[in-house]
């Protein structure tokens, strides 16, 4: 047969079976996604700059357009929230593929400004003395080099310095925009890529300890990896399931209100062994994200080992992200399994609450005690997203928003306190610091004593509203646990604080760096949110409350 007669044949039976012009193109709201495309737009033209920029520009040609894209998008956010996009307006974005509604917008809000916050802290050049002649951040001169090489040597000695940390700080920050946000389960795990493959990298960039560094980032990546492939499995099961990938479908299936069934599906649809294996399984990959025990274990060494800003940026919005994307797979995908989540997430939120608070009491390193600290507000934050009601989404909102400043800031004081090897973090070196440097001392204070709950911090109005909103729900005994974890956990927090203001400063203790106003900027943000969020949270309560509704 001639190849003229075989294209005759081919196209007839395509032109029969579905004409090319039924295809239809797709729809995008381009304005209801700005912010994350206004972000995705600086990472890829911070990508080029790399490539045409001149080396001694392409620093501040980088901390200002990550700064200028971070603002616009927060203004994008803003301005969605004014036109109701928040409330009347919420709806379904991208075909199906991404939901702007309240909790979406007011968690892209929390994550754009802790990325502001968090990209001051990276953009520091005044800490570290000058080498050869030049200014140098917290970051490797060179990535590519082996740690302690002839090449690294050179690449400090000519002055260069890891500017592609602000294209991929970008990168992590447009996936968390859009994992909270993601109403379909390819979009939630292409949103899980797209930001933790960056973090894993910013991981091994430390200027100093880069053997630590660099552990850091293999554990992180590779414990992140099983997480990730725990997550697309149980997206698999979950499609066999339902055989869909929507939100909105995969729930309705579950309710059994689906009216048309797939004829091809029907057979494994409704198989309650999908349901079940594959919800744990991509509730596993959030927790881990969160940081939840049992899956924390990558939390100490990780911030321990990463560069402290990068520390500090990943505490944070990580977390704000990944507390999104769990809240609405299990109040908008699986209400109708409620009473076969909330057991196991009691489990979860208690042994993460108690574990964090007393493990933590054995640390010696100030970046370990800080990340025990932050896998026990992880269980704090779960008994608000137990509650299952409309406080409960508020509480946790809220206290996302309070604990991101919080964290950014008590981890960009510790960038401060060096000594001749970089930064001091063991704890017998903050001996005394109260002395030295009362004003680092007492900012460091504010921020221990708001990670403790103590009355008029951001910490109090965060803990009070998720013990209430998860008292109103019918779990008063994970109350009473996060009480005694609190209590637990304050030890600590006091500890540190009576080590720094009534111990005797050693001699040849560590020195307080004097930062730039970048650095000073992101401990001021981060004392004045703690302050304004504990002595009149109410506005915010308000806010968080009406935003608090997804739509489904």
């Amino acid at each position: 047969m001639s190849a003229t007669a075989v294209h005759s044949l081919w196209t007839t039976a395509a032109t029969a079976a579905d004409p090319i012009s039924k295809i239809d193109a797709p729809k995008i709201e381009y304005a209801q996604l700005s912010p994350i495309l206004i972000v995705l737009a600086a990472a890829i033209l911070g990508i080029l700059a790399e490539a045409v920029v001149p080396r001694k520009s392409r620093y501040h040609v980088q901390t200002w357009l990550a700064a200028v894209a971070l603002a616009a998008a927060f203004a994008g956010v803003v301005a969605l929230a004014a036109d109701g996009y928040a409330t009347t307006k919420s709806g379904i974005a991208a075909m199906g593929a991404i939901a702007v509604d309240g909790p979406a917008l007011f968690l892209q809000g929390t994550i754009l400004l802790a990325a502001l916050v968090g990209l001051f802290t990276f953009a520091e050049r005044r800490l570290d003395p000058e080498t050869h002649g030049n200014r140098v951040d917290s970051f490797a001169a060179q990535a590519a080099a082996v740690p302690g090489s002839e090449g690294e040597k050179a690449a400090v000695k000519a002055g260069f310095t890891t500017t592609e940390v602000f294209p991929l700080l970008m990168f992590a920050v447009a996936g968390m925009l859009l994992f909270p946000a993601a109403n379909d389960l390819v979009t939630l795990f292409v949103a899980l890529e797209v930001l933790s493959l960056p973090l894993y990298l910013m991981c091994a960039l430390a200027r100093r300890k880069r053997m630590l560094s660099l552990e850091a980032a293999v554990k992180y990546f590779l414990l992140g990896a099983f997480a990730s492939a725990f997550t697309l499995f149980g997206i698999a099961l979950l499609y066999g399931y339902a055989g869909s990938m929507s939100y909105s479908t995969i729930a309705q299936v579950v309710d059994g209100t689906l009216t048309t069934v797939n004829p091809a599906l029907a057979d494994t649809m409704g198989n309650d062994a999908l349901l079940l294996v594959g919800t744990a399984l991509i509730v596993m990959g959030l927790l881990f994200k969160v940081g939840a025990v049992p899956f924390h274990m990558w939390t100490p060494d990780v911030y321990q080992g990463a560069p402290t800003p990068v520390t500090g940026f990943m505490a944070a919005a990580t977390k704000v992200a990944a507390f999104g994307a769990l809240l609405r797979i299990l109040y908008v995908v699986l209400p109708g399994l409620r009473w076969d989540w909330r057991p196991v997430m009691w489990a979860v939120a208690i042994v993460t609450m108690l574990g964090g608070a007393i493990v933590a009491i054995t640390q010696t390193d100030i970046k370990r005690l800080l990340a025990y600290s932050s896998i026990a507000h992880a269980g704090f934050i779960l008994a608000g997203v137990i509650a299952t009601t409309p406080e409960g989404v508020s509480s946790v909102l809220f206290y996302l928003a309070a604990y991101s400043f919080v964290t950014i800031g008590a981890f960009a004081v510790v960038t401060l306190v060096r000594d001749a090897g970089g930064e001091a973090t063991h704890l017998s070196k903050w001996a005394g610091l109260g002395r030295r440097s009362p004003l680092v001392a007492a900012v460091f204070a504010v921020f221990l004593l708001a990670f403790a709950g103590i009355p008029l911090t951001s910490g109090f109005a965060g803990k009070f509203a998720v013990f209430k909103a998860a008292a109103e729900g019918g779990a008063a005994p994970l109350v009473v646990v996060g009480v005694i974890s609190s209590a637990i956990a304050a030890f600590f927090y006091i500890r540190v604080i009576v080590l720094m203001f009534f111990s005797e400063p050693r001699p040849e203790g560590p020195t307080v760096a004097v930062p730039s106003p970048l650095t000073m900027t992101a401990i001021g943000v981060g004392v004045a949110v703690t302050l304004v969020l504990g002595v009149a949270p109410q506005y915010f309560l308000d806010l968080a409350g009406n935003a608090g509704v997804f739509v489904r």
